[in-house]
């Protein structure tokens, strides 16, 4: 499995508060959408208005309708970025916060297209103006003086919030802006930043977000870190976590350590790697879904308590002898009478966000810790260059023989393999991370996802709570493949285990709906059943089972879902296939494996479904009788011409090079095991033939799509699990 870079997460994007909300309420809910100018015509209209309040107004009323996707193409076809980003330079702080904001959340909902189009706009130029603007302001007294005035209370720092969440998302869609970040010498500005992590909790973890996006793949920008910039990272790091936004913080400040570890002199490698794991450790030593009960309980509280009290002050303060100006307020109309209480309430009550920003703040640091891990036990291997793996892909016999060789040669290297250092090992082993990753694969509490699915403020959290599962089931994926049988806790952890994993499955009716779920533990199934399989395990997934999740996995529309079972029926066949009685599991198998390499759409899908074939059917008596029964000799010929043409037209345009070398790879097994496969059926049929070895007949160590190698070192732990 390659590097855990998830799908772009949902960004926090910029909420303006203030009466010019109030203002563009109607505009945006009303029959003003239904006009074909829309309210983005008259809102960056206002844009040029000589009133900074006009301006502020429109940035704000902007970064809410961006928020809707239907409105984005005629935002970008009015040239809105080209609009906002002088306005970034405004001379009102306020017009600055705003613009920044609309910015950040067209980035945030525009997805990559917008983010590289935002670049493209020159969007940059006042960005990084901007930024340099607030690094400076941060030291000066103007500045300072300047907050008090602003009437909306702006701040630089506030400023700088907007703007880093900006350069964050541009750069993590667009290789032009992390190129900027570099020439600009952006780096130096946001450590500034984020050196303010003791006052501005929320200014930091933002900083953090955009250098762990920056830092990754970029050897330039390492070039750039000084000892200084190092000392602010590792402050950080050894802050004392007060708060679930501090754990968040320094969670994200350790992936960006590991992004640097190259950077990193040799002599204090171990402790770095141990620091990172430690923060790791701390993320997910905290029960989320008791902290979740808890900061929801404690929000209850603290909001019943501030409206008594508020109840109270309001009843006190109405008390006495009536006045003219009260006998006024009692003849108001009971619904003008009754605005102005609740309105007067609500001024004492708090701000009604801290609880679930915290507990967000934990759901998303653990999510970080577990990818963390998993992109520690992941290595980039040595890529070859794709124009010559390309040129060798040309619909030439002679290049097919050189690509045949090229693969007997090196097909160890087809995947980047799975690693370990030793500093890694030591730590994973000190901290018990493989126990505490096992504890996270367990679904969400449900008192916890009771409490937030009955408020719509809290009620995405839900989804939170189900990304850290998925992201465990990737993080056991991992250390199953890494680490050995005995290590994990012999044969009897590994069968727990695996029955916990199927537990987990088949307690859901609905299993197949839930893509992201599938997907991570079908992954985690995969890697456990094929170390159990090469250590002879006994599995104890039962043949019903298996036909369940292949059912209803062969029909999911994600090719990691159908790849991943494919991969397990494989792994089950051959497993199978030496034992006596399984004949008609095996036909069984056999016809779906059959069917998924002939009417996949996706060449990856059914490259995977011919190598668990060769799997399944190689060896064994009860394979060879269901080899014959099913037909699998003739399919396999008929198929033979069509799948080598599906690679030569589909394959360069569609897939990556790492794709193409496996395809390549299974196209070589395919027309060895047909010539296989003819000789044994031609033969004596008394005796079993002699078993398809690897290594002979077959490429040898044949790659998998998104299977690791397993070549891990050993630790010497007991069991975790």
């Amino acid at each position: 499995m390659g590097k855990s870079r998830t799908k772009r997460f949902k960004r926090p994007q910029f909420s303006p508060t203030g009466d010019s909300q109030g203002e563009l309420a109607a505009a945006e809910n009303g029959t003003e959408q239904e006009d074909d100018d829309g309210p983005a015509a008259e809102l960056l209209e206002k844009l040029q208005h000589p009133s900074a309040e006009v301006r502020e107004c429109a940035c704000a009323g902007l970064a809410r309708l961006v928020q809707q996707r239907p409105a984005l193409p005629d935002l970008a076809r009015r040239d809105a970025v080209r609009r906002l980003g002088p306005l970034l330079l405004d001379p009102s702080l306020a017009v600055r916060e705003t613009a920044a904001g609309a910015l950040r959340n067209l980035s945030a909902c525009g997805g990559f297209e917008v983010c590289d189009d935002m670049v493209t706009k020159d969007v940059m130029t006042p960005l990084v103006a901007l930024l340099r603007e607030c690094s400076a302001g941060l030291d000066s007294s103007e500045m300072s003086a300047q907050k008090d005035k602003d009437r909306s209370g702006s701040s630089v720092e506030n400023i700088a919030n907007e703007a880093v969440n900006v350069l964050w998302n541009v750069c993590e869609c667009s290789s032009r802006a992390v190129s900027i970040f570099n020439k600009e010498g952006c780096l130096e500005i946001v450590i500034k930043f984020l050196s303010r992590f003791s006052t501005n909790v929320d200014l930091a973890v933002s900083v953090a977000y955009c250098l762990q996006t920056v830092t990754e793949d970029n050897p330039e920008l390492l070039k750039s870190f000084r000892a200084s910039a190092l000392q602010v990272l590792e402050s950080a790091m050894l802050a004392p976590a007060s708060s679930m936004e501090h754990i968040l913080l320094k969670t994200l400040v350790a992936g960006t350590v590991w992004n640097l570890k190259e950077a990193i002199p040799s002599k204090s490698q171990a402790e770095v790697m141990h620091a990172v794991l430690r923060i790791v450790s701390e993320a997910l030593d905290v029960d989320a879904g008791e902290a979740v009960i808890r900061l929801k309980q404690a929000e209850t509280q603290r909001l019943q308590t501030a409206s008594e009290t508020a109840e109270a002050t309001e009843a006190a303060g109405g008390g006495g002898v009536a006045t003219d100006n009260d006998e006024d307020e009692m003849g108001a109309a009971p619904r003008e009478r009754r605005g102005r209480r609740e309105a007067s309430v609500s001024d004492f009550l708090p701000p009604t966000d801290q609880e679930r920003r915290e507990a967000a703040a934990l759901l998303t640091a653990q999510q970080t810790a577990l990818e963390i891990l998993v992109n520690m036990c992941c290595s980039e291997g040595p890529s070859d260059d794709e124009d010559e793996w390309e040129e060798a892909l040309s619909s030439s016999d002679e290049s097919e023989a050189l690509v045949e060789d090229a693969l007997c040669e090196g097909a160890g290297q087809l995947l980047s393999p799975l690693c370990l250092s030793h500093e890694v090992h030591a730590a994973l082993t000190s901290f018990l991370l493989p126990r505490k990753v096992f504890e996270k694969t367990a679904f969400p509490n449900s008192a916890a996802v009771g409490l937030c699915s009955r408020s719509p403020a809290w009620k995405p959290l839900v989804r939170k709570m189900s990304t850290v599962q998925c992201r465990a089931l990737l993080c056991l994926q991992s250390l199953v493949s890494l680490l050995e049988v005995e290590h994990l806790g012999g044969a009897p952890a590994l069968q727990a285990l695996a029955q916990h994993l199927s537990t987990l499955l088949f307690s859901q009716p609905d299993f197949a709906q839930h893509v992201d779920f599938l997907e991570a533990i079908s992954s985690a199934l995969r890697a456990l059943l094929q170390t159990m399989a090469s250590k002879n395990i006994p599995q104890c997934m039962t043949p019903d089972q298996l036909m369940v999740l292949c059912r209803a996995g062969l029909q999911s529309a994600s090719v990691g879902v159908r790849v991943n079972v494919v991969s397990i029926l494989g792994i089950t066949g051959s497993v199978l296939a030496k034992e006596d009685g399984t004949l008609e599991t095996l036909k069984a198998i056999g016809c779906s494996l059959l069917e998924v390499a002939t009417k996949d759409p996706s060449l990856v899908v059914a490259g995977e479904a011919l190598d668990a074939l060769f799997d399944v059917f190689a060896d064994g008596r009860e394979a060879a009788r269901a080899c014959v029964q099913i037909r699998l000799l003739p399919a396999l010929r008929e198929l033979q011409p069509v799948f080598r043409m599906k690679i030569r037209k589909e394959g360069r345009g569609q897939y990556s090079p790492d794709q193409l070398r496996v395809l390549d790879n299974v196209k070589t097994n395919l027309r060895r095991f047909v010539a296989y496969q003819e000789a044994v059926q031609q033969g004596p049929t008394a005796e079993p033939p002699e078993p398809l070895r690897e290594g002979a007949a077959l490429a040898p160590e044949r790659a998998r799509f998104g299977e690791p190698s397993s070549n891990a070192s050993a630790l010497s732990v007991d069991s975790r699990f």
